[in-house]
C-alpha cells in the first residue's frame, strides 16, 4: 500500500496483544488499549492514502482480535440480566421474581410487576402486602441462603389492596458464577395483553363481561369487581350468570379454570405477535412514550417513537449512534406546545428493532426503514434534524426520490473527512473509533464492543465523562438534570443491562467513515435549505475542521455556538426549533 509504514512489531505488538485481552478480560482497562494503539497507529496513518487507507491487514492480529472478542462474549453472557431473568422464565401467568441477598428485586416478571407492585431494583417492601409480611420474607430468605438444611420456604401473606391471602414459594437458587439468590413465585395471575379480546372472541363475551372474568382470575370477590367497575353487585352477579351460560360452565371455579387454559392460548397468541407494548421511561420529569411498531416487508420489527403534539406538524429526527430517542422534557413540552409531531426511528439493532442480516447494506436498510416509518406516519413532506454523524444519513434520505425533506438541520453535523489530519485533530476516543473505522475497519467490532461494555461496567455517567472529559461544555450539558434524564433514558436503545447495540453501531459508523459521500452532500446545493449548528468544543469536528467543512461546502449556513460541544443541540434546542419551523411543510 502506497505510504504504508511498517505494522506493529516487538515489543509494541505483544504490549497491544496483552492489553488486548487485559480489555476482552475487564472492560474498565479499555483507555490503556486505546492510548497504546493511538501511540503505535499515529505513526503508521502518515502519508496514507485516503482511499484505500486499511493497516494492519495481519492474519495474526486479526486472530487476535477474533479471541479477544470471543472472551468479550463469554464475559457479557455471565454479566448480563439476562441470566438473572433465565431463573423466572419458567413462570408465565404467575407472577415471580428473584431476590438478591440485600433483599432486592434481581428480576421481576410482568405479572409480579402487576399485581405486586414490584420493579427490577426495588427493595422487597415495595410488595403489595402487609408490612407485617414484609419482614417474614426477609426473615424467611435470610434463613434459606445461610441455613444449608432448608432449601424452601413456603409463607401465607394477605395482599394489602384486596385483602386476600397471597401463598408465596420460596426457593434458594444458584445462578451461574453469581452466588445464591431466592427465588420467589406466588399465587397471584396477571392477565396478558390480548387476553380481552381472546375471550371476547371465543365466547362471545362484550367487553364488560370479558373484564370480570379477568378479574375472577385475578382473585376479586364479586363486591370488589362491582366497586372496581362502579355497579351495583346485582348487576355484576347479572353478568358472571351471563358468563357462565356462554361459556357453558358451572361455577366460578370451573370458569377460572377455563380462563386459565385460555390464558396459554392468549401467550401463544401474543409471542406470534411483534412484541408486548413497550414504552420509553424516564425517571423524573420525561413523560412515557409509548414505542411504535411496524414489520417491514423483510419481516423485521421496526420501532419508532412520536414525541412532542402526535397530531402536529411532522419533523424528522435522527438521533446518533448513542440511540438518543429522548429529548430534555422541556424540550418535549415545548414541541407539543409548538404543534410539532418529532418522529424518532429507532434503528435496526437498537432498542426491540430487528437487527438486519450481514450480507444486507446496513446504510440502505435504515434509510428504507425510515422512509417506511414516515409513510405509516402518512407524512409525505418534513424537515429533518440530525445529531452529529447522522448528519450522513440526513444527505442520504434527500437524496432518495421516496422522501421529500424540506431543509436539514444538522446539530453538531459533520460532513465527509478527505483529509487525514481531520482525524488526527479529533480527541482521542471519537478518533479511535473513527479512525478505526477509516484505517482499520476489520479491528473496529471489537473496539466498539468492548466500549459497550466498559460503558455497561462504569454506568453512562462514568462514559460520558470519560468520553468527554476535555470537553468543559459538553460535561456541564451532560449534567443538566433534564439533558442527563433525556440522554440516560433515551440511549436505552442501544445500552441496557440485556441489551447493546454495538454490532448495528459499527455498522454505522463503518458506512460513513468507509467512503467519501461528498457527492451526497454536493446533490444538495442550491435545492435544500442545509443549515449546520456546530459547538466551538465539539470534540470530533474541532474549528480548524469545520473551517475546512466551510471552505468545501461554503454554500451551507453554519452557526457556531461558543458554549458547546458535540451536544450543542441539548443544549440549545430552542434555536433548533426556531429554525426547523421555517421550514415546516
Amino acid at each position: 500500500m502506497s505510504g504504508q509504514k511498517e505494522g506493529l512489531t516487538g515489543r509494541t505488538r505483544d504490549e497491544a496483544i496483552e492489553r488486548l485481552y487485559d480489555v476482552a478480560l475487564d472492560p474498565s482497562r479499555y483507555e490503556t488499549l486505546l492510548d497504546l494503539w493511538e501511540t503505535a497507529l499515529k505513526p503508521m496513518r502518515e502519508g496514507v492514502d485516503l482511499s484505500a487507507p486499511r493497516l494492519l491487514d495481519d492474519n495474526t492480529i486479526s486472530s487476535h482480535f477474533e479471541r479477544a472478542s470471543a472472551f468479550l462474549d463469554r464475559l457479557e453472557q455471565s454479566s448480563t440480566q439476562a441470566q438473572l431473568n433465565a431463573a423466572i422464565a419458567p413462570f408465565d401467568k404467575v407472577a415471580a421474581f428473584l431476590l438478591d441477598p440485600q433483599g432486592k428485586v434481581a428480576a421481576v416478571n410482568s405479572a409480579a410487576t402487576q399485581v405486586l407492585g414490584l420493579s427490577l431494583g426495588d427493595d422487597i417492601a415495595a410488595m403489595r402486602v402487609n408490612p407485617e409480611d414484609i419482614e417474614s420474607i426477609r426473615v424467611a430468605a435470610r434463613t434459606l441462603v445461610t441455613d444449608t438444611r432448608d432449601k424452601t420456604a413456603v409463607l401465607r401473606l394477605r395482599s394489602r389492596e384486596k385483602g386476600h391471602f397471597v401463598v408465596v414459594r420460596l426457593q434458594e437458587v444458584q445462578v451461574g458464577d453469581r452466588g445464591a439468590f431466592v427465588l420467589a413465585a406466588s399465587s397471584e395471575v396477571s392477565c396478558p395483553d390480548g387476553f380481552e379480546d381472546i375471550l371476547k372472541r371465543a365466547f362471545d363475551l362484550t367487553g364488560a363481561e370479558a373484564k370480570v372474568v379477568q378479574s375472577l382470575v385475578e382473585c376479586c370477590s364479586v363486591k370488589e369487581i362491582a366497586e372496581q367497575r362502579g355497579r351495583s353487585i346485582d348487576t355484576v352477579r347479572a353478568q358472571i350468570k351471563s358468563i357462565l351460560s356462554k361459556t357453558e360452565t358451572k361455577s366460578q371455579i370451573e370458569l377460572v379454570r377455563l380462563a386459565l387454559s385460555v390464558m396459554d392460548m392468549s401467550n401463544l397468541t401474543i409471542k406470534a405477535d411483534p412484541g408486548p407494548r413497550i414504552v420509553s421511561r424516564g425517571y423524573a420529569t420525561l413523560k412515557e412514550r409509548p414505542f411504535q411498531t411496524l414489520i417491514t416487508p423483510d419481516a423485521r420489527r421496526l420501532d419508532y417513537l412520536v414525541l412532542g403534539d402526535p397530531a402536529g406538524k411532522p419533523i424528522l429526527f435522527l438521533p446518533l449512534d448513542y440511540g438518543l430517542v429522548r429529548w430534555p422534557a422541556s424540550a418535549e413540552a415545548e414541541a407539543q406546545a409548538r404543534g410539532l409531531r418529532i418522529i424518532v426511528p429507532v434503528r435496526a439493532g437498537y432498542g426491540q428493532s430487528d437487527m438486519v442480516a450481514k450480507s444486507v447494506d446496513y446504510d440502505n436498510c435504515a434509510a428504507r426503514d425510515t422512509v417506511q416509518i414516515l409513510q405509516a406516519e402518512r407524512v409525505d413532506r418534513c424537515p429533518v434534524i440530525s445529531l452529529g454523524s447522522d448528519s450522513y444519513y440526513a444527505f442520504a434520505l434527500a437524496a432518495r426520490d421516496d422522501v421529500d425533506l424540506t431543509a436539514i438541520i444538522a446539530c453538531a453535523g459533520t460532513l465527509p473527512m478527505t483529509k487525514r489530519v481531520q482525524y488526527e485533530r479529533m480527541e482521542k476516543w471519537h478518533r479511535f473509533i473513527l479512525a478505526g473505522a477509516k484505517y482499520t475497519p476489520h479491528l473496529l467490532p471489537f473496539m466498539v464492543k468492548a466500549g459497550f461494555y466498559l460503558a455497561r461496567k462504569i454506568g453512562k455517567r462514568g462514559f460520558v465523562h470519560a468520553v468527554y472529559g476535555n470537553n468543559p461544555a459538553d460535561i456541564e450539558t451532560f449534567e443538566n438534570p433534564e439533558v442527563f434524564e433525556a440522554m440516560v433514558t433515551g440511549s436505552e436503545t442501544a445500552l441496557t443491562d440485556t441489551h447493546s447495540a454495538h454490532e448495528a453501531f459499527s455498522r454505522m459508523v463503518m458506512g460513513e467513515q468507509q467512503g467519501d459521500w461528498s457527492d451526497l452532500v454536493n446533490r444538495q446545493k442550491d435545492r435544500l435549505p442545509v443549515i449546520y449548528m456546530n459547538g466551538a468544543q465539539d470534540p470530533q469536528v474541532p474549528l480548524a475542521t469545520l473551517d475546512e467543512f466551510r471552505a468545501d461546502h461554503d454554500w451551507i449556513d453554519y452557526r457556531l455556538y461558543d458554549d458547546a460541544g458535540q451536544l450543542v443541540f441539548f443544549r440549545h434546542w430552542r434555536d433548533v426549533l426556531d429554525e426547523v419551523e421555517k421550514h415546516l411543510p
